[in-house]
């Protein structure tokens, strides 16, 4: 079960206004389960995302970014996201952008609009043909139950390797206007920043110009979706999308306003919310840790040795563990990459307690400390370089037995 993550409550999922959400049953990979999701749009909503960097994007992936693309180049708006678990239709080629297409021109039928108003996302199985009319035959349905309230159904249906869904929400009053966001994540493994496999939904009621949406989802996902890393593994699919719904009393039109600066503030947070939660529930997961890494020269070589130490198999045994083994945290640090490091100047904390002070064994160090820390289910490592004053937080897990017997039998 993920770690220290309750089960959200449907009743406290907001509704947004100027989107509305269907569900269906299509039995893509197995029956009697939620695995095909709509999400219809006002007209006066605009959408924004980032996706992954995988040269072996999938055709979902591939046709969402031209989507998006037409529209700043004039032309019509996004009217629909569309997201199937069960099938990545990741890694096959024309059929499966044909294949693609083809769910896309069905559900522009049933709503009225251009098959190039809908974006298209897969999650699941990678290498195997999408199941093109399972997911057609399931659109009705679908549609027939749009509805405001469906969020929580909507973080059901995209689950693959979850032990729960992901979805939270917030109400913020932004200089004299309420805006209401609510947002679903999914994702447990093959999980590395930019982006992690992972597909992540955000709505505001507010009015915000494309640009401007553009310049927020890429903040927010920096701060939070390429901030976390399960197993080093950069996904197929992988994708964040912004949508305002342009129903309520704020709108944004540049980001120079007070107004962007505190929307900026909360779509992050809840980003960052959202995203904690797949580390939480990482494949196998025992335990949550932050990795801080600061008094950097640059927060690029704070990232890299922050990764470096998430990315560690050895230091995410021993987190699984409870074993002090804090020299493997150490040798992270020093493979990371920063060529001109001056590692007698680098400090390491556990938590509260200083394990390594100017590059070796703070002589105050007790074993029993480092042990009692790492028993928790939350940990903080932090790392002070003593170059510079920038810094870089990443969020990761343990790696544990379960993680293996998971991915070993995930194609069964």
């Amino acid at each position: 079960m993920a770690v220290n993550s309750p089960l959200p409550v449907a009743a406290d999922l907001k509704p947004v206004n100027g989107i509305e959400i269907g569900f269906a049953e299509a039995g893509i990979k197995k029956p009697n389960r939620k695995d095909v999701l709509v999400m219809k749009l006002a007209d006066t909503a605009t959408v924004a995302g980032v996706f992954t960097t995988n040269r072996f994007c999938a055709a979902p992936v591939q046709i969402s970014k031209a989507n998006l693309a037409a529209v700043g180049n004039g032309g019509k708006p996004i009217r629909a996201l569309m997201v199937n678990t069960g099938n990545a239709n990741a890694g096959t080629g024309e059929e499966g952008l044909a294949r693609a297409n083809q769910t896309c021109a069905a559900l522009a039928k049933l709503l009225g609009c251009e098959p190039q108003q809908i974006l298209p996302f897969s999650t699941g199985v990678i290498l195997e043909p999408l199941p093109v009319e399972k997911i057609v035959a399931g659109l009705p349905d679908a549609v027939a139950n749009l509805q405001l309230d469906n969020w929580y159904n909507a973080a059901e249906a995209i689950m693959t390797t979850d032990t729960q869904p992901k979805a939270a929400s917030r109400t913020v009053d932004i200089c004299g206007h309420s805006v209401t966001m609510t947002g679903i994540s999914k994702g447990a493994g093959m999980i590395k920043p930019n982006m992690a496999t992972m597909l992540g939904y955000l709505a505001i009621d507010a009015k915000v110009s494309q640009d401007v949406l553009e310049e927020l989802v890429r903040h927010a996902a920096d701060h939070s979706f390429n901030s976390i890393t399960i197993d080093g593994d950069t996904s197929t699919n992988d994708s964040f999308m912004l949508i305002a719904t342009g129903t309520g009393s704020l709108a944004i039109a540049n980001t120079d306003s007070t107004e962007y600066g505190e929307l900026k503030t909360a779509v992050t947070d809840l980003a960052r919310t959202l995203a904690q939660m797949i580390i939480r529930d990482g494949e196998g997961a025992t335990k949550f840790i932050t990795i801080t890494v600061d008094e950097g020269n640059s927060v690029e070589e704070c990232r890299k040795i922050a990764y470096a130490i998430a990315h560690s198999p050895l230091v995410k045994t021993a987190f699984f563990a409870s074993d002090p083994n804090l020299g493997r945290i150490l040798a992270a640090v020093g493979y990371a990459g920063v060529d001109d490091l001056d590692v007698s100047k680098v400090d390491l904390y556990l938590d509260d307690v200083w394990v390594a002070r100017n590059g070796g064994r703070n002589p105050d160090y007790q074993e029993a400390d480092g042990q009692r820390v790492m028993k928790q289910s939350e940990i903080t490592v932090r790392v002070k370089l003593g170059r510079g004053s920038h810094a870089a937080t990443v969020w990761t897990c343990d790696l544990s037995h379960d993680y293996v017997t998971i991915n070993a039998d995930y194609r069964s």
